[in-house]
Protein backbone atom coordinates (compact mmCIF):
# COMPACT_ATOMS: atom_id res chain seq x y z
CA UNK A 1 0.00 0.00 0.00
CA UNK A 2 1.39 3.37 -0.87
CA UNK A 3 2.34 6.27 2.14
CA UNK A 4 1.61 8.99 1.10
CA UNK A 5 2.30 12.11 3.50
CA UNK A 6 -0.03 14.20 1.85
CA UNK A 7 -3.08 13.88 -0.60
CA UNK A 8 -3.58 14.30 -4.12
CA UNK A 9 -4.69 17.82 -5.58
CA UNK A 10 -8.01 18.88 -3.54
CA UNK A 11 -8.38 16.05 -1.36
CA UNK A 12 -7.37 16.74 2.57
CA UNK A 13 -5.28 13.88 4.16
CA UNK A 14 -6.76 11.09 6.56
CA UNK A 15 -7.66 12.76 10.11
CA UNK A 16 -5.65 10.96 12.53
CA UNK A 17 -7.19 7.85 13.57
CA UNK A 18 -8.19 7.46 17.48
CA UNK A 19 -6.49 3.40 17.77
CA UNK A 20 -3.09 3.48 18.06
CA UNK A 21 -0.60 1.80 16.21
CA UNK A 22 0.61 -0.12 18.84
CA UNK A 23 -2.72 -1.66 19.07
CA UNK A 24 -3.29 -3.00 15.40
CA UNK A 25 -2.12 -6.34 14.34
CA UNK A 26 1.12 -7.66 13.18
CA UNK A 27 2.40 -7.92 9.90
CA UNK A 28 1.56 -10.85 7.75
CA UNK A 29 3.73 -13.30 8.77
CA UNK A 30 1.65 -14.07 12.18
CA UNK A 31 -0.86 -16.02 12.42
CA UNK A 32 -5.05 -15.55 12.22
CA UNK A 33 -5.20 -15.91 15.62
CA UNK A 34 -3.60 -12.52 16.43
CA UNK A 35 -5.95 -10.84 14.15
CA UNK A 36 -8.56 -11.31 17.16
CA UNK A 37 -5.65 -9.82 19.35
CA UNK A 38 -6.87 -6.49 17.59
CA UNK A 39 -9.36 -3.96 19.26
CA UNK A 40 -11.78 -3.52 17.23
CA UNK A 41 -11.21 -6.23 14.58
CA UNK A 42 -13.65 -9.05 16.13
CA UNK A 43 -16.56 -7.24 16.33
CA UNK A 44 -16.11 -5.90 12.53
CA UNK A 45 -15.60 -9.65 11.38
CA UNK A 46 -18.67 -11.16 13.98
CA UNK A 47 -21.12 -7.94 12.16
CA UNK A 48 -19.92 -8.57 9.07
CA UNK A 49 -20.56 -12.29 9.40
CA UNK A 50 -24.20 -11.46 10.56
CA UNK A 51 -24.71 -9.45 7.96
CA UNK A 52 -23.44 -11.99 5.28
CA UNK A 53 -25.46 -14.26 6.90
CA UNK A 54 -28.76 -12.68 6.43
CA UNK A 55 -27.65 -12.09 2.47
CA UNK A 56 -27.19 -15.60 1.83
CA UNK A 57 -30.05 -16.85 3.71
CA UNK A 58 -32.27 -14.14 1.84
CA UNK A 59 -30.98 -13.82 -1.41
CA UNK A 60 -31.90 -17.93 -1.91
CA UNK A 61 -35.08 -17.13 -0.11
CA UNK A 62 -36.03 -14.66 -2.42
CA UNK A 63 -34.90 -16.19 -5.52
CA UNK A 64 -36.43 -19.39 -4.50
CA UNK A 65 -40.14 -17.18 -3.94
CA UNK A 66 -39.73 -15.61 -7.45
CA UNK A 67 -38.96 -18.63 -9.47
CA UNK A 68 -41.63 -20.32 -8.19
CA UNK A 69 -43.91 -17.51 -8.55
CA UNK A 70 -42.84 -16.84 -12.54
CA UNK A 71 -40.93 -19.91 -13.63
CA UNK A 72 -38.40 -17.52 -15.18
CA UNK A 73 -34.73 -18.12 -14.15
CA UNK A 74 -34.00 -14.34 -16.26
CA UNK A 75 -36.00 -13.09 -12.93
CA UNK A 76 -34.74 -15.32 -10.48
CA UNK A 77 -31.29 -14.72 -11.56
CA UNK A 78 -32.10 -10.43 -10.99
CA UNK A 79 -34.15 -11.03 -7.87
CA UNK A 80 -30.78 -12.72 -6.17
CA UNK A 81 -28.10 -10.84 -8.08
CA UNK A 82 -29.97 -7.93 -9.23
CA UNK A 83 -29.20 -5.52 -6.51
CA UNK A 84 -25.35 -5.70 -7.31
CA UNK A 85 -26.67 -3.77 -10.52
CA UNK A 86 -27.60 -0.86 -8.77
CA UNK A 87 -24.15 -0.64 -7.29
CA UNK A 88 -23.15 1.42 -10.04
CA UNK A 89 -25.37 4.30 -8.83
CA UNK A 90 -24.00 3.66 -5.56
CA UNK A 91 -20.39 4.23 -7.11
CA UNK A 92 -21.32 7.10 -9.11
CA UNK A 93 -23.34 9.58 -6.11
CA UNK A 94 -22.53 8.02 -2.57
CA UNK A 95 -18.83 6.56 -2.55
CA UNK A 96 -17.41 10.21 -1.59
CA UNK A 97 -19.26 9.03 2.30
CA UNK A 98 -16.87 5.60 2.56
CA UNK A 99 -13.73 8.31 3.60
CA UNK A 100 -16.17 11.05 4.83
CA UNK A 101 -18.58 9.83 7.10
CA UNK A 102 -17.70 8.17 10.72
CA UNK A 103 -17.70 4.35 10.04
CA UNK A 104 -18.99 2.79 12.83
CA UNK A 105 -22.56 4.79 12.29
CA UNK A 106 -22.83 4.20 8.49
CA UNK A 107 -22.57 0.59 8.63
CA UNK A 108 -24.43 0.38 11.55
CA UNK A 109 -27.54 1.97 9.81
CA UNK A 110 -26.58 -0.08 6.60
CA UNK A 111 -27.23 -3.42 8.60
CA UNK A 112 -30.24 -1.63 9.81
CA UNK A 113 -31.75 -0.46 6.75
CA UNK A 114 -30.97 -4.09 4.95
CA UNK A 115 -33.18 -5.66 8.40
CA UNK A 116 -36.16 -3.03 7.61
CA UNK A 117 -36.21 -3.62 3.65
CA UNK A 118 -35.95 -7.23 4.05
CA UNK A 119 -38.82 -7.76 6.84
CA UNK A 120 -40.76 -5.97 4.06
CA UNK A 121 -40.54 -7.95 1.75
CA UNK A 122 -41.39 -10.87 3.31
CA UNK A 123 -44.75 -8.84 3.19
CA UNK A 124 -47.55 -11.67 1.29
CA UNK A 125 -48.71 -10.69 -2.65
CA UNK A 126 -45.91 -8.28 -3.09
CA UNK A 127 -45.95 -8.62 -6.99
CA UNK A 128 -42.50 -9.55 -8.35
CA UNK A 129 -41.78 -6.16 -9.40
CA UNK A 130 -41.98 -4.24 -6.06
CA UNK A 131 -39.29 -7.10 -5.14
CA UNK A 132 -37.06 -6.42 -7.46
CA UNK A 133 -37.43 -2.81 -6.35
CA UNK A 134 -36.59 -3.45 -3.26
CA UNK A 135 -33.22 -5.20 -3.90
CA UNK A 136 -32.06 -2.45 -6.15
CA UNK A 137 -32.72 0.20 -3.35
CA UNK A 138 -30.60 -2.30 -1.20
CA UNK A 139 -27.96 -2.58 -3.76
CA UNK A 140 -27.91 1.13 -4.06
CA UNK A 141 -27.09 1.20 -0.05
CA UNK A 142 -24.62 -1.28 0.00
CA UNK A 143 -22.11 0.26 -2.62
CA UNK A 144 -21.36 2.86 -0.06
CA UNK A 145 -21.06 -0.13 2.96
CA UNK A 146 -18.10 -1.63 1.06
CA UNK A 147 -15.55 1.25 0.79
CA UNK A 148 -16.59 2.22 4.42
CA UNK A 149 -15.88 -1.40 5.78
CA UNK A 150 -12.46 -2.11 4.15
CA UNK A 151 -11.21 1.29 4.62
CA UNK A 152 -12.17 1.02 8.12
CA UNK A 153 -9.70 -2.76 8.23
CA UNK A 154 -7.17 -0.85 6.82
CA UNK A 155 -6.98 1.20 9.95
CA UNK A 156 -7.39 -1.20 11.98
CA UNK A 157 -4.91 -3.36 11.10
CA UNK A 158 -1.63 -2.94 9.85
CA UNK A 159 -0.66 -2.29 6.47
CA UNK A 160 1.07 -5.39 6.19
CA UNK A 161 -1.84 -6.99 7.96
CA UNK A 162 -4.30 -6.23 5.53
CA UNK A 163 -4.20 -9.33 3.22
CA UNK A 164 -4.71 -11.77 6.01
CA UNK A 165 -7.02 -9.90 7.34
CA UNK A 166 -9.15 -9.39 4.37
CA UNK A 167 -8.54 -13.33 3.36
CA UNK A 168 -9.99 -13.93 7.26
CA UNK A 169 -13.24 -12.20 6.35
CA UNK A 170 -13.22 -13.91 3.16
CA UNK A 171 -12.72 -17.45 4.35
CA UNK A 172 -15.86 -16.35 6.78
CA UNK A 173 -17.75 -15.44 3.70
CA UNK A 174 -17.41 -18.88 2.61
CA UNK A 175 -18.23 -20.51 5.52
CA UNK A 176 -20.99 -18.03 6.49
CA UNK A 177 -22.48 -19.21 2.91
CA UNK A 178 -21.70 -22.83 2.90
CA UNK A 179 -23.73 -22.75 6.49
CA UNK A 180 -26.02 -20.49 5.22
CA UNK A 181 -27.04 -22.10 1.72
CA UNK A 182 -27.34 -25.56 3.75
CA UNK A 183 -29.31 -23.91 6.20
CA UNK A 184 -31.35 -22.17 3.92
CA UNK A 185 -32.17 -25.27 1.44
CA UNK A 186 -33.59 -27.02 4.08
CA UNK A 187 -35.43 -24.09 6.00
CA UNK A 188 -37.00 -23.76 2.56
CA UNK A 189 -38.16 -27.61 2.21
CA UNK A 190 -40.19 -27.61 5.66
CA UNK A 191 -41.31 -23.27 5.74
CA UNK A 192 -42.15 -21.17 3.27
CA UNK A 193 -39.58 -18.22 1.27
CA UNK A 194 -40.98 -15.89 3.28
CA UNK A 195 -40.56 -17.10 6.88
CA UNK A 196 -36.47 -17.32 5.67
CA UNK A 197 -36.77 -13.39 5.01
CA UNK A 198 -38.21 -12.85 8.29
CA UNK A 199 -34.85 -14.69 9.67
CA UNK A 200 -32.50 -13.04 7.40
CA UNK A 201 -33.82 -9.71 8.66
CA UNK A 202 -33.34 -10.39 11.99
CA UNK A 203 -29.59 -11.59 11.21
CA UNK A 204 -29.51 -7.64 9.46
CA UNK A 205 -30.70 -6.43 12.73
CA UNK A 206 -28.51 -8.66 14.94
CA UNK A 207 -25.15 -7.02 12.72
CA UNK A 208 -26.66 -3.43 13.72
CA UNK A 209 -26.18 -4.20 17.10
CA UNK A 210 -22.93 -5.99 17.29
CA UNK A 211 -20.98 -2.94 15.01
CA UNK A 212 -22.80 0.22 17.10
CA UNK A 213 -22.33 -1.63 20.20
CA UNK A 214 -18.80 -2.88 19.72
CA UNK A 215 -16.65 -0.25 17.25
CA UNK A 216 -15.41 2.76 18.38
CA UNK A 217 -15.94 6.12 17.48
CA UNK A 218 -13.67 7.29 14.78
CA UNK A 219 -13.55 10.16 12.64
CA UNK A 220 -13.82 9.97 9.01
CA UNK A 221 -10.26 9.11 6.99
CA UNK A 222 -10.92 12.44 5.31
CA UNK A 223 -11.79 15.98 5.61
CA UNK A 224 -15.25 17.66 3.59
CA UNK A 225 -18.83 16.34 3.24
CA UNK A 226 -19.49 13.77 0.95
CA UNK A 227 -20.99 15.09 -2.38
CA UNK A 228 -21.92 13.47 -6.02
CA UNK A 229 -18.55 16.04 -6.75
CA UNK A 230 -16.40 14.63 -4.59
CA UNK A 231 -17.67 11.28 -5.65
CA UNK A 232 -16.62 11.83 -9.80
CA UNK A 233 -13.17 13.53 -8.87
CA UNK A 234 -11.82 10.92 -6.96
CA UNK A 235 -13.35 8.01 -9.55
CA UNK A 236 -11.84 10.03 -12.11
CA UNK A 237 -8.85 10.46 -10.26
CA UNK A 238 -8.40 6.46 -9.20
CA UNK A 239 -9.23 5.63 -13.03
CA UNK A 240 -6.58 8.04 -14.52
CA UNK A 241 -3.70 5.32 -14.13
CA UNK A 242 -3.35 3.07 -16.92
CA UNK A 243 -2.24 0.23 -13.78
CA UNK A 244 -5.20 1.12 -12.04
CA UNK A 245 -7.48 0.85 -14.59
CA UNK A 246 -6.26 -2.92 -15.66
CA UNK A 247 -7.11 -3.58 -11.72
CA UNK A 248 -10.12 -2.83 -11.36
CA UNK A 249 -10.78 -4.45 -15.07
CA UNK A 250 -9.30 -7.62 -13.62
CA UNK A 251 -11.14 -7.37 -10.61
CA UNK A 252 -14.58 -6.41 -12.22
CA UNK A 253 -14.95 -8.25 -15.42
CA UNK A 254 -13.51 -12.36 -14.71
CA UNK A 255 -15.39 -11.98 -11.45
CA UNK A 256 -18.46 -10.68 -12.49
CA UNK A 257 -18.85 -13.45 -15.68
CA UNK A 258 -18.62 -16.19 -13.23
CA UNK A 259 -20.79 -15.17 -11.08
CA UNK A 260 -23.57 -15.09 -13.83
CA UNK A 261 -22.84 -18.84 -13.96
CA UNK A 262 -23.82 -19.49 -10.42
CA UNK A 263 -27.04 -16.97 -11.05
CA UNK A 264 -27.98 -19.73 -12.54
CA UNK A 265 -28.04 -22.33 -10.07
CA UNK A 266 -31.36 -22.36 -9.06
CA UNK A 267 -33.28 -23.00 -12.29
CA UNK A 268 -29.96 -25.64 -13.11
CA UNK A 269 -31.15 -27.10 -10.16
CA UNK A 270 -34.48 -26.38 -8.26
CA UNK A 271 -34.20 -28.52 -5.68
CA UNK A 272 -30.36 -28.85 -5.13
CA UNK A 273 -29.53 -25.44 -5.85
CA UNK A 274 -28.25 -25.04 -1.73
CA UNK A 275 -25.79 -27.65 -1.90
CA UNK A 276 -24.16 -26.16 -5.66
CA UNK A 277 -23.79 -22.66 -3.90
CA UNK A 278 -22.48 -24.51 -0.65
CA UNK A 279 -20.05 -26.35 -2.60
CA UNK A 280 -18.87 -23.18 -4.36
CA UNK A 281 -18.35 -21.16 -1.13
CA UNK A 282 -16.27 -24.42 0.51
CA UNK A 283 -14.09 -24.01 -2.77
CA UNK A 284 -14.05 -20.03 -2.30
CA UNK A 285 -12.45 -20.83 1.61
CA UNK A 286 -9.97 -22.96 0.15
CA UNK A 287 -8.76 -20.54 -2.07
CA UNK A 288 -8.51 -17.49 -0.02
CA UNK A 289 -6.99 -19.54 2.84
CA UNK A 290 -4.26 -20.74 0.16
CA UNK A 291 -3.24 -17.38 -1.39
CA UNK A 292 -3.85 -15.41 2.26
CA UNK A 293 -1.52 -18.01 4.44
CA UNK A 294 -0.23 -20.47 1.80
CA UNK A 295 1.60 -18.43 -0.92
CA UNK A 296 4.70 -17.10 -0.72
CA UNK A 297 4.69 -13.40 -1.50
CA UNK A 298 6.80 -14.09 -5.29
CA UNK A 299 4.31 -16.74 -6.05
CA UNK A 300 1.41 -14.66 -5.06
CA UNK A 301 2.46 -12.08 -7.25
CA UNK A 302 1.57 -14.41 -10.02
CA UNK A 303 -1.14 -16.13 -9.00
CA UNK A 304 -3.88 -13.77 -10.54
CA UNK A 305 -4.42 -15.02 -14.02
CA UNK A 306 -3.96 -18.62 -13.30
CA UNK A 307 -6.49 -18.11 -10.65
CA UNK A 308 -9.11 -16.35 -13.04
CA UNK A 309 -8.58 -19.21 -15.59
CA UNK A 310 -9.22 -21.98 -13.03
CA UNK A 311 -12.17 -19.54 -12.31
CA UNK A 312 -13.73 -20.17 -15.36
CA UNK A 313 -12.64 -23.28 -16.89
CA UNK A 314 -14.64 -25.68 -15.00
CA UNK A 315 -17.95 -23.95 -16.05
CA UNK A 316 -17.42 -25.26 -19.40
CA UNK A 317 -17.91 -29.36 -18.17
CA UNK A 318 -21.66 -27.91 -17.43
CA UNK A 319 -22.89 -28.05 -21.24
CA UNK A 320 -23.68 -31.77 -21.09
CA UNK A 321 -25.80 -30.85 -18.39
CA UNK A 322 -23.68 -33.10 -16.25
CA UNK A 323 -25.19 -35.47 -12.54
CA UNK A 324 -25.51 -33.27 -9.78
CA UNK A 325 -22.18 -34.52 -7.77
CA UNK A 326 -20.25 -33.99 -10.90
CA UNK A 327 -21.84 -30.18 -11.06
CA UNK A 328 -20.91 -29.55 -7.47
CA UNK A 329 -17.74 -30.38 -8.12
CA UNK A 330 -16.83 -28.10 -10.94
CA UNK A 331 -18.52 -25.65 -8.78
CA UNK A 332 -16.25 -26.38 -5.88
CA UNK A 333 -13.11 -26.30 -8.18
CA UNK A 334 -14.13 -23.43 -9.98
CA UNK A 335 -14.59 -21.28 -7.10
CA UNK A 336 -11.02 -21.57 -5.23
CA UNK A 337 -10.07 -19.10 -8.55
CA UNK A 338 -12.02 -16.09 -6.44
CA UNK A 339 -8.67 -15.72 -4.36
CA UNK A 340 -6.97 -13.93 -7.18
CA UNK A 341 -9.25 -11.21 -5.79
CA UNK A 342 -7.16 -11.13 -2.86
CA UNK A 343 -3.84 -11.00 -5.27
CA UNK A 344 -5.42 -7.99 -7.32
CA UNK A 345 -6.54 -5.66 -3.93
CA UNK A 346 -2.96 -5.75 -2.78
CA UNK A 347 -2.01 -4.58 -5.86
CA UNK A 348 -4.44 -1.87 -5.86
CA UNK A 349 -3.85 -1.10 -2.18
CA UNK A 350 -0.04 -0.51 -3.37
CA UNK A 351 -1.12 1.70 -6.38
CA UNK A 352 -3.36 3.94 -3.74
CA UNK A 353 -2.53 6.57 -1.48
CA UNK A 354 -3.66 6.09 2.04
CA UNK A 355 -6.32 8.48 2.43
CA UNK A 356 -8.34 7.23 -0.73
CA UNK A 357 -8.24 3.65 0.28
CA UNK A 358 -11.93 3.40 1.61
CA UNK A 359 -12.92 5.48 -1.57
CA UNK A 360 -10.57 2.75 -3.61
CA UNK A 361 -11.46 -0.26 -2.27
CA UNK A 362 -15.40 0.93 -2.38
CA UNK A 363 -14.71 1.52 -6.03
CA UNK A 364 -14.14 -2.10 -6.24
CA UNK A 365 -16.27 -3.42 -4.39
CA UNK A 366 -19.12 -1.49 -6.50
CA UNK A 367 -17.63 -2.29 -9.63
CA UNK A 368 -17.24 -5.77 -8.96
CA UNK A 369 -20.83 -6.59 -7.96
CA UNK A 370 -22.40 -4.07 -11.01
CA UNK A 371 -20.81 -6.39 -12.98
CA UNK A 372 -21.95 -9.81 -10.69
CA UNK A 373 -25.14 -8.17 -11.51
CA UNK A 374 -24.91 -7.20 -15.37
CA UNK A 375 -23.50 -11.15 -15.84
CA UNK A 376 -26.18 -12.51 -13.85
CA UNK A 377 -28.76 -10.24 -16.37
CA UNK A 378 -26.55 -11.72 -19.36
CA UNK A 379 -26.22 -15.31 -18.26
CA UNK A 380 -30.04 -15.44 -17.26
CA UNK A 381 -31.08 -13.84 -20.89
CA UNK A 382 -28.97 -16.33 -22.72
CA UNK A 383 -30.38 -19.22 -20.38
CA UNK A 384 -33.89 -17.86 -21.72
CA UNK A 385 -33.09 -17.98 -25.10
CA UNK A 386 -30.89 -21.99 -24.46
CA UNK A 387 -30.60 -23.54 -21.62
CA UNK A 388 -29.01 -22.61 -17.96
CA UNK A 389 -26.46 -25.10 -19.02
CA UNK A 390 -25.50 -23.71 -21.94
CA UNK A 391 -26.06 -20.63 -20.54
CA UNK A 392 -22.98 -21.07 -18.39
CA UNK A 393 -20.72 -22.51 -20.86
CA UNK A 394 -20.90 -19.67 -23.07
CA UNK A 395 -20.84 -16.84 -20.01
CA UNK A 396 -17.73 -19.13 -18.55
CA UNK A 397 -15.97 -18.94 -22.28
CA UNK A 398 -16.20 -15.47 -22.15
CA UNK A 399 -14.59 -15.12 -18.76
CA UNK A 400 -11.90 -17.12 -20.06
CA UNK A 401 -10.97 -14.33 -23.08
CA UNK A 402 -11.21 -11.35 -21.10
CA UNK A 403 -9.07 -12.72 -19.01
CA UNK A 404 -6.53 -13.50 -21.34
CA UNK A 405 -6.85 -10.30 -22.93
CA UNK A 406 -6.26 -8.40 -19.53
CA UNK A 407 -3.14 -10.59 -19.05
CA UNK A 408 -2.36 -9.77 -22.35
CA UNK A 409 -2.37 -5.66 -21.60
CA UNK A 410 -1.06 -6.29 -18.50
CA UNK A 411 2.33 -7.58 -19.49
CA UNK A 412 2.36 -4.37 -22.26
CA UNK A 413 1.87 -1.75 -19.31
CA UNK A 414 5.01 -3.54 -17.51
CA UNK A 415 8.20 -0.91 -17.95
CA UNK A 416 11.29 -3.05 -19.72
CA UNK A 417 13.90 -3.64 -17.79
CA UNK A 418 17.08 -1.25 -17.17
CA UNK A 419 20.09 -3.07 -19.12
CA UNK A 420 22.68 -4.24 -16.69
CA UNK A 421 26.55 -2.60 -18.03
CA UNK A 422 27.30 -6.65 -19.26
CA UNK A 423 23.93 -6.64 -21.70
CA UNK A 424 25.02 -5.31 -24.98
Amino acid sequence: MTSASTGPTGFTASTASTASEDSKAPTSSSTYRSLFRTAEFTPLFLGSAAHNGGGTVGGLALGTLVYRSTGSPLLSALSMFGPSLAQVLGATFLLSGADRLPPRTTLAAISLAFAVVTAAMALPGLPPAVLLGCVLLLGLVAALGGGVRWGLLTEILTKDGYLPGRSLFNMMSGLVQIAGYATGGALLAAVSPRTCLLLAAALYLTAAVVIRRGLGARPPRSAGRPSVAATWRTNALLWSSRPRRLTYLGLWLPNGLVVGCESLYVSYAPESAGTLFACGALGMLAGDLTVGRLLPPAVRRRAATPLLLLLATPYLFFFPHPPLALAAGCAAVASVGFGASLVQQERLMDLTPDELSGHALGLHSAGMLTMQGVGATLAGSVAQLTSPAHAMTLVAATSLVVTLLLATAGRRNRPAPTPTPSEP
